[in-house]
């Protein structure tokens, strides 16, 4: 099953495939303010599942600030608290330093192999 959306002017999709029970999103563009909303709309409709297995892949994000990190924080909470598991994958080596300067990385489950670029913004 493979679901797209996208708003707030194309700069954000964001793409479901669910395979072996586990909910796998590829998250491409820009995480701010101004597209967070579009992220949280698409990961609330799952965090609510029972044992949730999630595995974001945000190797194609260039920027984002703490609005996005704000959403990644609340959809691990509802998921955790829900029994399930959410790992984070795809990281430049700016956007890994930003989940370790908030302390992210120690809570949150990260992959820790970067991705190639190394030019994504913060």
């Amino acid at each position: 099953m493979k679901i797209e959306s996208r708003g707030a002017e194309m700069n954000l999709q964001v793409e479901l495939l669910e395979e072996n029970s586990v909910q796998y999103y590829k998250v491409v563009g820009e995480i701010d303010a101004f597209t967070a909303p579009v992220l949280k709309e698409r990961l609330a409709a799952v965090e609510n599942i029972q044992e949730l297995k999630a595995e974001l892949d945000l190797s194609e994000v260039d920027y984002m600030d703490s609005t996005g990190l704000g959403v990644f924080v609340g959809f691990y909470k509802t998921v955790t608290s829900n029994g399930g598991h959410v790992k984070i994958t795809g990281l430049n080596k700016r956007l890994h330093r930003l989940f370790e300067i908030t302390g992210l990385s120690e809570i949150i489950d990260i992959e820790k192999k970067e991705s190639e670029d190394n030019n994504g913004t913060i």
